[in-house]
């Protein structure tokens, strides 16, 4: 494969060919676009549309469009593309990966493709990690858009409805990830067209591709309403948890003696906890239980199993922090707190219990979606990052992306020296700080990469000792994070950051600087991923800068711990190191690296196996929008609601008839009792009526009933009101039942895992399950719908309602998003009569659905 790549380049180098004709065009038109006045420039952007109208493509115009923005950016902003950044654009443009080594003009790359492909007037998204980042690369890039007279909006946390609109319908859109996301998702819960702030998902540019779609990946976006269960229980297992002792590993076939077997094992790689038969035995007594392990205790189970982990795996500033009697969770690839972020599954509750603060009721998930499933809706998909092609094989597999390196503008001359290897992580850290004192006073500037909180606190004090000043940069102080990494370049500066605090923001190098061999980055530890480590090597080296990096490594170190190998730990210990002398040695640099691929392919595994799952809720997701909107859009459904009252008939009617000749006369009652609850009223249709008939002719018999029924319907109301009125029902029936599908199919995630157990693949339950409860709840809609529309009366038409109310998400509260009332409604008195016509009083009906969501 070597002797391939040195014959014939790699794949990226074979790209780049391809397109390096395309961009010496676009270079060959600057001499032109030079002579234009400011508004022949402008006029260009009129000029393109009217092209694409008359059947021009993207493609055809991507040069002079490519080198008009070119001139646009020199002009308004003084950044003109060098060749390098125009290559990253057309890359973009493809729906491709453009990985650009940090201070590589990422910002500046993506305005290219951005304004060629804004000018189908389809829209285009450009998506940033945070909002800080959202705000600066648009009020960066603004003037160049508005100069071609294009729109540029933002979308950011507090904007209400009616600003979203206005960004959203703009030609270029700036946000983060978790804004598109939970905009489409409450997209998909409005009960007017009018509130909707998206349209179509055309072109998104994905800034740090790598973090959105790869870091992300595994938490998906949830809106909930408050579910109904007590806390109570979190601390009682909570109780139970904190009464448990740790068993002592095992060494070898050596039997664990009586004194030193526990209640539970820690297992650390799959991140789970597990009770011995010793806490199997505690918890039957604790909870006064004949069986833990039978199935009707399974909701036990899940508590104690998350007051296990709580109080054994996640630990206290790494994993979260508690504030101001808050659980917060700490990021773990930038170490910021994740404010209003919860763990789902019970699992915050749990540590809620553990940390001795409210335990906030658990929720009920009214609409969700991963990240995975949201971005491949986009008809194109692009991205940019500095460090992609360690993941490449899964952005090809799970998005259709592949990753091509940019070449930089400079040479990279920064100096990625050998890795230091420690025995104890005592003596690494004395090193630490030691190399960091002595690069101090030479005034050199370093950039420390720790992995968590307690770890940059721990070196803090060390250099506090030495009289190092130093800044601290972690998720209680990220606030000003920014604008102190921005200065982390310039001479006597020491920073120290968990692991990419402050990432797209550039690091300049100071005075005198390059002089001293440039920013130096020290790494505290190796991340469990490539990535993040040549993220934080990145941060040094920019635009031909010199530099400096080196990892410092301890067998105690997580990584070392869990995933080296003890070929490595037996060779350490031949050399009999000091707890202050290190190694440098080509086999552990080798040893670390295949220890970060095994984890990367373990988490990669995670990620595709919850993609399967959701990739099942997916389909039916497609399928309930695609209805909603259909409604929404005000199409007539009187045909659609014919077909499920003709569906719904042949169902009941012929799930009801065995074939058993002897069971014909008790089923034919049974067929009259459920269709007089369903929609035929009382001794229309008797015993006699249908006793003789075949069933097919027992069906006809009720399809033509109940279009009789409905015309007499219709003309009681009028044929304008009743197309209302369905879409009213079919709204309501639809957003109730597939929100307690959405619940259903979490519940039988949680449980499915137990089905590895019986020999069945538990993917392949979830969807064969999945798909069962589908489409009972497809049958629930087409009754509850009927049911609905032959009970409404005339005097309490219903109007249009949200079925979820106070809502939030699992990223913070959503009552930032002010919507306007589209109309006014009555208010209903509980003991009222429902609006729905069901006959029912309205807290036994409707209400039940307005009391759970508040």
């Amino acid at each position: 494969m070597k002797l391939f790549q040195k014959i014939f380049g790699s794949y990226s180098d074979r790209e780049v060919k391809r397109i390096v004709p395309i961009v010496e065009k676009i270079d060959s038109l600057d001499k032109n676009m030079q002579k234009l006045t400011d508004a022949e420039l402008r006029a260009k952007t009129d000029e393109f549309k009217e092209r694409l109208k008359n059947a021009e493509t993207l493609d055809s115009i991507l040069p002079e469009a490519f080198a008009v923005v070119r001139e646009a950016a020199d002009r308004t902003i003084g950044l003109k593309h060098y060749k390098e950044q125009l290559i990253g654009g057309v890359v973009l443009h493809q729906g491709r990966i453009s990985e650009m080594k940090t201070g590589e003009g990422k910002t500046l790359v993506a305005t290219a493709p951005a304004y060629l492909n804004a000018l189908t007037g389809k829209g285009v998204h450009i998506i940033t990690v945070n909002d800080y980042l959202a705000k600066r690369d648009r009020d960066t890039m603004a003037p160049v858009y508005e100069f071609l007279g294009l729109k540029v909006g933002v979308i950011l946390h507090d904007l209400d409805q009616g600003q979203r609109q206005e960004a959203y319908n703009c030609d270029i859109t700036y946000g983060t990830n978790s804004e598109f996301g939970f905009d489409y998702l409450r997209d998909n819960m409005v009960v007017y067209k009018e509130e909707r702030v998206q349209r179509g998902l055309n072109f998104a540019i994905v800034d740090e591709v790598d973090s959105i779609l790869i870091d992300e990946a595994r938490t998906p976006l949830i809106i909930s309403g408050e579910g109904e269960k007590s806390t109570e229980f979190y601390k009682v297992a909570d109780h139970f948890a904190k009464t448990l002792k740790k068993q002592e590993e095992s060494k070898g076939d050596v039997e664990i003696p009586e004194e030193k077997k526990g209640d539970f094992t820690v297992d650390e790689k799959a991140n789970a906890v597990l009770l011995t038969d010793r806490g199997v035995s505690k918890a039957e007594k604790f909870f006064n239980l004949k069986n833990y392990a039978d199935p009707e205790n399974m909701e036990l189970q899940h508590h104690v199993v998350q007051a296990l982990k709580a109080n054994y795996i996640m630990k206290r500033d790494k994993d979260y922090m508690v504030k101001n009697g808050e659980v917060l969770i700490v990021d773990e690839f930038t170490g910021r707190m994740m404010e209003g972020r919860r763990y789902s599954d019970g699992l915050h509750q749990a540590i809620e219990a553990k940390e001795g603060v409210k335990v906030e009721r658990e929720s009920k998930t009214l609409a969700t979606i991963t990240y995975q499933n949201y971005f491949r809706i986009f008809n194109k998909l692009s991205g940019m990052t500095g460090t992609a092609q360690t993941e490449e094989g899964e952005f090809r597999e799970i998005y259709g992306l592949d990753v091509i390196v940019i070449p930089t503008h400079k040479p990279l001359i920064r100096k990625d020296l050998p890795d230091l290897v420690y025995k104890t992580a005592k003596g690494k850290f004395k090193a630490i700080a030691d190399d960091i004192y002595e690069t101090y006073k030479k005034g050199q500037p370093v950039l420390v990469g720790t992995v968590s909180i307690e770890k940059s606190e721990l070196l803090s004090d060390m250099l506090k000792k030495k009289g190092v000043p130093h800044q601290v940069l972690n998720a209680k102080y990220h606030e000003k994070e920014a604008e102190i990494i921005s200065h982390a370049g310039e001479q006597g500066t020491v920073t120290i950051a968990t692991n990419m605090a402050g990432r797209g923001t550039d690091i300049k190098l100071g005075k005198n600087v390059v002089s001293l061999g440039g920013l130096k980055i020290i790494g505290t530890e190796r991340h469990e991923s490539r990535r993040i480590d040549n993220q934080l090597r990145g941060r040094s080296g920019r635009q031909g800068d010199p530099g400096q990096s080196r990892f410092y490594v301890s067998l105690e170190d997580d990584l070392m711990r869990i995933f080296g190998s003890d070929r490595l730990k037996g060779m350490v210990d031949k050399l009999g190191l000091g707890d202050d002398e290190a190694i440098e040695s080509k086999m552990v640099t080798n040893a670390i690296e295949n220890a970060q691929k095994k984890v990367e392919g373990n988490n990669f595994d995670i990620r595709k196996t919850l993609l399967q799952y959701d990739d099942v809720i997916n389909k039916q997701r497609k399928i309930i929008y695609k209805q909603r909107s259909e409604v929404l859009e005000g199409i007539d459904l009187k045909d659609q609601i014919d077909g499920m009252l003709e569906g719904l008939v042949s169902e009941i009617i012929q799930s009801h008839i065995s074939g058993q000749e002897e069971e014909f006369e008790d089923e034919v009652k049974k067929i009259i009792s459920y269709m007089e609850e369903v929609y035929v009223p009382k001794d229309t249709i008797k015993f006699d009526d249908i006793i003789n008939l075949s069933d097919e002719e027992i069906i006809d018999k009720y399809i033509e009933l109940g279009k009789k029924l409905y015309k007499e319907k219709e003309e009681e109301f009028t044929p304008e009101q009743m197309r209302e009125l369905e879409r009213v029902i079919l709204l309501k029936v639809v957003d109730t039942r597939w929100m307690d599908h959405i619940d259903d199919m979490e519940h039988l995630k949680r449980a499915i895992g137990l089905r590895a157990y019986r020999q069945q693949e538990p993917a392949q339950a979830y969807q064969f399950e999945g798909s069962e409860m589908f489409n009972e709840m497809i049958y629930n809609i087409k009754v509850d719908t009927i049911k609905y529309l032959f009970h409404v009366q005339i005097e309490r038409a219903p109007e249009r309602e949200r079925i979820a109310k106070n809502v939030s998400t699992n990223q913070g509260e959503d009552d930032s998003i002010k919507k306007k009332p589209i109309r006014k409604k009555k208010t209903v008195g509980r003991n009222d009569p429902c609006p729905c016509g069901s006959g029912k009083k309205y807290k036994n009906c409707c209400g039940r659905f307005a009391d759970s969501s508040n």
